[in-house]
């Protein structure tokens, strides 16, 4: 997760967008780790306007991540698609608000960011009235209890309005996607108790 907001901090500084269309992304190159243990990790979206996209992407060629965000109000699920030869990849990000650890949802308010790695591009919906998860619901992975509990997200849902660059030089739409994640969610940490005086 350090990664993820590392990488949406780079809204503040990265220069605009050119216009220019993008080649399709290539398969695999093989050097992923992986999505989802169980190897039922996907991304699907369709893209049109400055870049023109259609992703499908299987487990063994992404990486995922994904949990609570900052304020609580809802979760963020990340994906990483095949990294190119140069390094560069594309990376779309989900802020899915009101919703919890565990619950199912529908209708939620969602923003999206897409980003272009290594190409210092990023699209942005700024605000959650842009797309919807028409429905989402967790799936949970490994040993029941301890302070980290990890869950397959599984979403679909779609976005009525583009998503711009920072000087809103270029737009896409992203009028559908549908994915399965992961999130990790860990127990608030207590508060030590103050120890005497000695």
């Amino acid at each position: 997760m350090r990664r993820l907001s590392l990488l949406l901090g780079l809204a503040a500084v990265l220069p605009g967008a050119a216009a220019s269309p993008a080649p399709a992304l290539p398969a695999a190159a093989g050097g992923a780790h992986g999505c989802l243990p169980g190897g039922n990790g996907y991304l699907r979206a369709r893209i049109r306007g400055a870049m023109n996209l259609d992703i499908d992407w299987h487990n063994a060629e992404i990486e995922c991540d994904g949990g609570p965000r900052p304020d609580g109000s809802g979760l963020r699920v990340s994906f990483a698609g095949p990294r190119h030869a140069d390094g560069r990849r594309l990376r779309l990000v989900f802020g899915v608000g009101s919703v919890h650890e565990g619950r199912t949802g529908r209708a939620l308010p969602t923003n999206l960011t897409v980003i272009f790695e290594g190409e210092e591009r990023l699209f942005a919906t700024r605000g959650e009235d842009h797309c919807t998860v028409d429905e989402l619901r967790q799936e949970r992975l490994g040993a029941l209890g301890g302070p980290l509990r990890s869950w397959r997200i599984v979403a679909r849902g779609f976005c009525t309005s583009p998503a711009s660059t920072l000087n809103s030089d270029a737009r896409i739409l992203v009028s559908r996607f549908d994915f399965a994640g992961s999130a990790v969610f860990a127990d608030e940490p207590r508060d030590r108790p103050t120890q005497p005086k000695t």
